[in-house]
Formats: C-alpha cells, structure tokens, sequence
C-alpha cells in the first residue's frame, strides 16, 4: 500500500490548478530524496541522507557548508537552491519511513531513525517561505507527533476519495490502455487475483505491479507482488502475541486504529492494512466512530500470506507440502 501526504504551502486559486490552465511556463527546482536503501544503523542512515543531499547540491550548483549537520544542510540545500533559481522550490519525498520500517525489529534503532527524520521533515516547515510544496509518499502513516510534530500543514490524501484510484488500475484502464495485451486473458480471474484494494474510492484498483508483470510474463498467473519481499516482522508479531490468523479474514477495527500507529505501539492490524496485506471492505458509521471491515484484498495476498504463516509453522518444506494438500483437499470438499 502507498500511503500519499501532500504538502500545499503556497495556495494558488482553483482555476489555476486545473490542467488546461496551468501556467507550464513556470518551472521549479525539484529537490528529490529517496529512501529506498535499506539502512540498518544510524551511522548508515545519516552518510545515506548526505549522499542524497550531496546528489541535488551538485545538480543545483550549491554547496552545504556543513553536511554533518542533517537539519541545517537541507535548510541550506532549500534556500540557496530558491536563491539560485529564482524560484521556489519542489520536494519530493519517496518512501519517507523506509529508514524506520526496515528496523521495527530493532525498536532502539527505529527509534532513533524516528529522531533523524523528525529533524529533517521539520525543515521543510521552517523552510516555507523558498518552498512552492512538497509531495511525501510511504508505506506506513506515522502519527504526525511521531515524525511529523513540527509539521502542521498535512493534507493527508490516503484515503480520500478524489484520489482514491491513483495508485492502482481501474477496469477502465484494463479494457482500453491494455487492451491488447490481456485479450486472450481471463479477466475474472485476473480481477479474482489482482483487484479488490479499496481506498474510500467509488471502485476498487488493482495492484499494477502484478498486472504489468502478469503481461510480461505472458499471463501466468502468480504471486508477483508478495513475492518481493516476506513480511518477517509481521509474522514475528504475530507469534509474539498469539494472534488468531482466521480473524484477519472479516476484521472489524476503528478509525482510531487504521489512521497512524508508532514505533512504541504497533498494531498487527494497523502494519498490515498500512503493508497493503488488508484492505477495506466496507465502513460503518456508528455514533461519532467509523468502523472500518478488513479483509485480504485478492487470492494473491490471501494465499501468499497463509502460505507465509503456514511455512513459518512447518519449517520443513515436505511437511508444509503436506499440509498444504490437506487443506486445500479439505476446502474443496467443502465447497462441494
């Protein structure tokens, strides 16, 4: 799942922001910051975000006066970069919280990847008058005390409807722009294994890594996006608090629980909805509090992740084999 943060600093009137009426004149630096090295002390994390600082000062032309300051380095970076340019400048933030996600099994690490980043995302507040805005995607959606306290302009558009289909296909896009490529394709099953994610939106998307790898790999069906990396943190939690897996399959949580967790609070629920293992089934209203049911948005996650659970319980693959036919024998049976 692709958690979008969007920071508006300067705010422009509303016919200005349609496309036919964008001024593509105007152009602004763009400050670009990636985190998707996977960084395991805070040595690493620190000489990992200079290097990033040291990319965008030599595509500007500008020079940090002292890059073992984090905080100071990118106020630093932002203003002179404005001041070179002569405009304000955009900031783009890929995988904000990768520094953090990579060591929730190190609580005293994530904590302190926690603090590094607070220090840099506050800059951009202090930075507003050099900055036009900045546009921050995760995975997971930290509470804004956590990593965000000294930003308090977020326009959080994870779950809006308006932007409730960006970050996947609809079967619009499946029926015109693929058109060709998934003709000999049996589309109810390729909905039954990659549709079903539902962001508050009006249709649910499906997940486009698997669809362009199910064309490319000639519309063999597979697990393609579970398979890109395993969830060990998540089926550490899950052992270390007993966690009954079948109750995954209609969850029922508040919006309290799905809106942030923190590194001191983790919630199976919240990482797994965050991860993209869970998605939205429906949404209650009951009193002043939305109720949010959970399930495994396709057969690609609930299959992947069951088997995930399964191999993790049988640590022999022949045994996990075994298991596997039984299940699968005793299900087919049941559905007769």
């Amino acid at each position: 799942m692709l958690w979008l943060i969007y920071i508006k600093f300067h705010k422009t009137a509303p016919a200005q922001c349609e496309y036919e009426r964008w001024d593509w004149s105007r152009k602004h630096p763009v400050i670009k910051l990636s985190f998707s090295g996977v960084a395991r002390t805070t040595a690493e994390m620190r000489q990992d975000i200079r290097n990033l600082f040291h990319e965008n000062e030599e595509r500007f032309g500008v020079v940090c006066r002292d890059a073992e300051d984090i905080g100071g380095c990118f106020r630093e970076l932002i203003r002179r970069t404005c001041e070179q340019h002569g405009q304000r400048v955009v900031i783009l933030i890929d995988e904000y919280d990768k520094l953090i996600l990579d060591n929730l099994d190190q609580q005293e690490i994530a904590l302190e990847a926690r603090e590094i980043l607070k220090d840099l995302y506050s800059t951009i507040k202090d930075c507003d008058e050099f900055i036009e805005f900045a546009f921050l995607t995760g995975v997971s959606k930290f509470a804004k005390v956590s990593i965000f306290s000294g930003l308090n302009n977020l326009l959080d558009i994870s779950l809006h409807e308006k932007y409730a289909t960006i970050c996947g296909y609809i079967e619009k896009d499946l029926a015109e722009v693929f058109q060709q490529h998934l003709k000999d394709a049996d589309m109810d099953r390729v909905r039954e294994w990659y549709n079903g994610y539902n962001f508050l939106g009006a249709e649910s998307v499906y997940n486009p890594f698997d669809i362009l790898l199910f064309i490319n790999n000639k519309l063999k069906f597979s697990n393609y996006w579970f398979a890109t990396g395993t969830p060990t943190f998540l089926i550490k939690l899950i052992r270390q608090r007993n966690y009954f897996i079948p109750q995954l399959e209609k969850l029922q949580v508040s919006n309290a629980l799905l809106d942030s967790f923190d590194i001191q609070d983790i919630q199976l629920e919240a990482v797994l909805f965050q991860a993209g293992y869970l998605t939205i089934q429906s949404v209650e209203q009951t009193g002043a509090v939305t109720l949010y049911t959970l399930t495994f948005p396709n057969l690609e996650t609930r299959y992947s992740f069951n088997d995930v659970i399964l191999g993790y319980l049988t640590s022999q693959t022949a045994e996990k084999a075994r298991f596997q036919s039984a299940v699968y024998a005793a299900l087919q049976e049941a559905c007769l």
